[in-house]
């Protein structure tokens, strides 16, 4: 309606209210003077009908008017308002029902063959009745923020558009708080760590798309992490930023790839571990974000914090040969074993090292794991799992050893714990097809199996079942295969295929696999369509793998740790080069595209330096 017929409504609700209300008067006043006069003169006109009334009462004719707004709008009708008012039937209801409700006039103010759809026609009318709140219900803010906490993303987005009060309301911190934490980005900050949350969540939202786009396209930035004095590299670990390595010449190195320092960081030895000559050469190597552990042959161990580094913060030594090494995933807790003992050792609040538990098997111990996120006891121990041949035990710092696989024959050939479960591979006994080799799932709590995963030919080499998913277990074969289960059907529902030799290393996340074999090749597959993003080829095995949200840590260690014609007295260290194994640090965070030589990097300082056979435009003034 335009402003003149919409001033005109309003004039003639006015006088129409006013009438009511001067009606309205009167009929009470009438009606009091009846009732004095029937209590004076009771008779049979006590019970009449009200003749002396001259219409309903205010109320109603309320009702009688909502009933009427709602009958016409069923019936498809123009806006009852719009009809009083274009047909000149605003005096207060002198007209009558059969004129009101859709006479001659009232359908003349339609223009012919135009019809309404029932929502503009209730839109119009609560644009034009006041009374009838629509968006400003008055609600308690607190009431209101527990209603929107239902609300997704998408859906607080839009409610924001709505008014200003749902603006504030679908804008607050605590919601958008709340989300972030769901979302998994800023875990460890506080609500008042960040002015607007909601900008947080954008802006994590657009950084993990570009970083999933990087990994995809394989845009960022490579690194090589090489120690040339150490000899060949036998073994290396990462964890939270963190690499440790070890090398044939008894060194242990450290380096933080979290803020890209390419140096490394020297770990000494204890000197009962070098007072009997040359140094041993490292067998294992573990880090967390605590402490830095490193096994030498000859059972000797040693203890670094990664705080203080340098020198060793605690040492202790076994009769026999290192066949296994683990550590907790968050604290200071070490276990060892060597012969038929596995040997516990933690360090306590005042930083004071003590063997806590001791357990003696009947088998050698070839694979050895700590529960991760399983409860410290007072000792300062922690519950373990260790495959000894055809056997997994439990071991329990307040119990005896439990067996919780042992089939006869059936070698264990892998092992992974996640903080209820355990997997294991299991070598099948013969070439039986229906018998082949499967991958055992157990329950630590009930001490249950709860699947039997694959029946293949060749022998499972590693699983992931801590890293994965919820009910998924990646696992990779020696038949160069790499399968994703479904631990709640039991069956296979990924398999993928781009190895030359067996696959060595695998982890997986939500939406990408990535796999080190044998013959060196690092792939990284799409879990959705199982197709293959792209590759990275090295001599040597991938024995260690691990990846982040942003980085991808690669470990090509050698098999043959004192090949031929590879001495480190050599004048020729191209040819020691090839045997020597490599690191590789990617970050997909940075956009680069192609990885930057340490030698592109040098500041010059040192006077000796390797060409990768590349002309360089400002050579070092000695090259070997």
């Amino acid at each position: 309606m335009g402003d003149k017929e919409l001033e005109k409504f309003r004039l003639h609700w006015r006088e129409e209210i006013r009438e009511r209300n001067r009606r309205g008067r009167a009929t009470c006043g009438e009606r009091s003077s009846k009732k004095r006069r029937q209590q004076r003169e009771p008779g049979p006109g006590d019970h009449g009908d009200g003749e002396g009334v001259e219409g309903p009462s205010g109320r109603q004719r309320a009702a009688d008017d909502y009933f009427y707004l709602a009958e016409s709008l069923l019936e498809g009708r123009s806006s009852p308002l719009r009809e009083r008012l274009e047909g000149g039937r605003c005096g207060g209801g002198t007209e009558t029902g059969s004129e009101a409700r859709g006479g001659p006039q009232g359908q003349s103010a339609q223009a012919p063959g135009h019809k309404e759809n029932l929502l503009d026609q209730l839109i119009d009318d609560l644009n034009e009745i006041n009374e009838i709140p629509f968006f400003d219900i008055d609600l308690p803010y607190e009431l209101a923020l527990k209603i929107f906490a239902y609300l997704g993303k998408t859906e607080l987005g839009r409610c924001a558009q709505v008014s200003k009060a749902w603006k504030v309301i679908a804008e607050d911190e605590v919601l958008w708080y709340k989300h972030c934490l769901k979302a998994g980005y800023q875990v460890k900050a506080d609500i008042g760590d960040f002015i607007c949350w909601k900008a947080v969540m954008r802006d994590s939202m657009k950084k993990e798309q570009t970083l999933q786009a990087n990994w995809k396209n394989r845009i960022g930035a490579a690194s090589q992490l090489q120690y040339d004095e150490g000899g060949i590299l036998c073994e290396a670990h990462s964890c939270n930023g963190l690499v440790v390595s070890g090398y044939t010449s008894g060194d242990v190195r450290m380096w933080d790839i979290s803020t890209w320092d390419s140096s490394a960081l020297y770990l000494e030895t204890s000197q009962s571990s070098a007072e009997l000559g040359p140094r041993p050469p490292v067998s294992f190597v573990r880090i967390n974000s605590t402490i830095a552990v490193a096994a030498y042959k000859g059972g000797a161990v040693d203890v670094w914090s990664t705080v203080l580094a340098r020198e060793p913060v605690h040492h202790y030594q076994h009769s026999q040969e290192v066949q296994a090494i683990a550590t907790a995933s968050d604290s200071a807790v070490i276990a060892t074993c060597s012969g038929y003992q596995v040997r516990l050792e933690s360090c306590d609040e005042k930083g004071y090292w003590r063997k806590t538990q001791q357990f003696e098997l009947q088998k050698l111990v070839s694979y050895l794991q700590l529960v991760p996120g399983a409860p410290v006891n007072t000792d300062g121990s922690q519950p373990a799992v260790a495959a000894a041949e055809d056997t997994v035990y439990f071991l329990n710092p307040d119990a005896e050893p439990k067996a919780l696989h042992s089939i006869y024959g059936n070698t264990v050939t892998c092992l992974d714990v996640s903080t209820n479960q355990l997997a294991c591979g299991v070598k099948s006994f013969g070439w039986i097809i229906s018998h082949g080799n499967k991958i055992q799932v157990y329950c630590l709590q009930t001490a249950q199996p709860i699947a039997t995963l694959g029946n293949s030919a060749g022998d499972f080499t590693c699983v992931n079942l801590k890293d994965s998913p919820p009910f998924l277990a990646v696992t990779g074969n020696k038949d160069r295969r790499v399968r994703v289960y479904d631990l709640r059907t039991s069956k296979e529902v990924i398999s993928l295929y781009g190895h030359q030799l067996g696959v060595s290393s695998v982890q997986m996340d939500d939406w990408k696999i990535v796999s080190g074999g044998e013959e060196g090749l690092v792939c990284v597959w799409e879990q959705r369509m199982g197709t293959k993003l792209w590759e990275m080829h090295s001599r040597h095995p991938v024995r260690h793998l691990r990846f982040g949200a942003h980085t991808l840590v690669t470990a090509n260690i050698p098999n043959e740790k004192y090949p031929r014609g590879a001495s480190i007295m050599d004048d020729d260290l191209t040819a020691h080069r090839r045997h020597r194994g490599i690191i590789y640090v990617y970050d997909f965070s940075v956009d680069k595209s192609a990885p930057v030589l340490p030698i592109c990097r040098s500041t010059y300082d040192e006077d000796v330096g390797y060409s990768y056979n590349i002309a360089l435009s400002m050579p070092y003034d000695q090259i070997k």
